[in-house]
């Protein structure tokens, strides 16, 4: 089985809390080192896949040390730029692979993957894509498909007689109501911006189908002023001006799972977030999810819009690299991990049944459909696999600039302070440089 797609995908990003205290291990001499995301679920998992590795490495140990999410996005840009990354380098493909690719900064794996055809032939084949530049292979997928979901709490549902938003104008109709009743509609994180960049993602998407959004991750001439883009971006505006996200949406950050909190304490109605937030919600709620009182969908559909309702954005899987700073030796505890620790069938499991996640490896439908969450995981691998269009994060299919340029333009469009034009303005400037 292949995840269905019609062009290249790339990762958006993922949440997590928790701090960058070391993991499993220090690095000694001559030890690999890897960096990763905190959260749990996720982050026990990615633990253990490391230390069943050095239990059996002939070649040297992994010393690991997790981040919160923004903050390694921050530590990682500093680490290479100044030639002190670790040996593996975490990523969600696309812009950033390139631009290290290109700056001779990470190793092409190549020989190595064609050497190793099983590493390829196991996993999905569209997760392959984002770690390629110009056919070559930089990045190699590993964990889990991630598409980004709508959360719904069914007992405010219930409580407001609603059911869950099938269109665009279903979920504003729904704002009033909730409103009404004390209810804050949507909840998000929207100080750490690439939450509130799901919505602009899912609205380009809806509205102008899959054309418009590949132009916009092209960086085609002025992509950003076609009309369908601008008129998501005034939805947008419009959905801000209603009052649909929670009061004081900018000051709340994705990293601490606050919004999740919002969604399973029924102080909020719906959660935009990637499916990775299902674990979390699952562990830290109580009986939110056992209680049956969490549902899940895909975003709605745009009335008139050119995009259909199987289209979805996320991401297709996670990424090593590895740093071509890093020694001869570090570099083979690098690919023995990667051809032999990294989803192994124990951790599979482990992503399955701890993490309520799908892992990337295909003929994995009757392990879904018997674990706890299987509900949930059939339901990812459906939309993931049925997807007609499975849309790369612009954050991460944009240059570093471009993608910090439109960070700061999303921000700045939620707060109401620019028009979408100025947006379209400011975003086709940069991304003609």
């Amino acid at each position: 089985m292949a995840l269905a797609v019609a062009t290249p995908l790339a990762a958006t990003t993922l949440a997590a809390c928790g701090g960058g205290s070391a993991g499993p291990g220090q690095a000694a001499d001559g030890d690999a080192t890897i960096w990763y995301l905190t959260g749990a679920p996720k982050e026990e998992v990615r633990d253990q896949s490391v230390e069943s590795f050095n239990e059996s490495s002939e070649n040297g140990d992994l010393a690991a040390t997790p981040y919160q999410n923004d903050a390694y996005k921050t530590k990682i840009r500093t680490a290479i730029g100044a030639g002190q990354a670790p040996t593996l380098i975490f990523s969600w493909g696309g812009g950033s692979v390139r631009d290290w690719a290109e700056a001779g900064q990470i190793d092409d794996l190549t020989s190595f993957v064609d050497e190793n055809p099983d590493m390829r032939t196991r996993l999905f084949d569209a997760a392959w894509i984002p770690g390629e530049v110009d056919g070559k292979v930089y990045a190699v997928p590993h964990e889990t498909v991630q598409p980004i979901v709508l959360y719904t709490n069914n007992k405010l549902f219930e409580q407001v007689g609603a059911q869950p938003p099938q269109t665009w104008d279903e979920l504003l109709a729904l704002v009033p109501v909730f409103t009404q009743a004390g209810i804050a509609p949507i909840s998000l994180a929207g100080q750490s911006r690439w939450t509130t960049m799901m919505w602009l993602e899912f609205l380009v998407l809806r509205v102008g189908g899959q054309e418009a959004y590949q132009a916009l991750n092209d960086s085609q001439p002025n992509a950003w002023s076609n009309p369908d883009v601008l008129q998501a971006l005034t939805l947008a505006q419009d959905l801000v001006r209603a009052g649909g996200f929670v009061e004081g949406f900018n000051s709340i950050v994705a990293d601490q799972n606050a919004d999740q909190a919002l969604l399973y304490t029924d102080r909020a109605a719906m959660l935009l977030q990637g499916s990775w937030c299902y674990g979390s919600i699952k562990a830290d709620g109580g009986d939110f999810v056992t209680g049956g009182n969490l549902s899940f969908q895909s975003f709605p559909v745009v009335t008139g819009g050119k995009g259909d309702a199987s289209g979805t954005v996320g991401n297709p899987a996670q990424y090593y690299s590895i740093s071509s700073n890093a020694s001869e030796e570090q570099k083979q505890i690098a690919r023995d991990y990667l051809l032999d620790g990294v989803l192994t069938e124990e951790i599979a499991e482990a992503f399955i049944t701890q993490a309520g996640e799908v892992p990337i490896l295909k003929g994995v439908e009757d392990q879904l459909a018997a674990a706890p969450d299987g509900d949930f995981l059939t339901f990812v691998y459906e939309v993931a696999s049925g997807a007609s269009f499975f849309g790369m994060s612009w954050d991460q299919a944009l240059s570093s600039t471009a993608a910090q340029e439109l960070l700061t333009n999303i921000e700045q469009l939620f707060q109401l302070s620019i028009t979408p034009q100025q947006f379209a303005d400011n975003m086709n400037a940069v991304s003609a440089q």
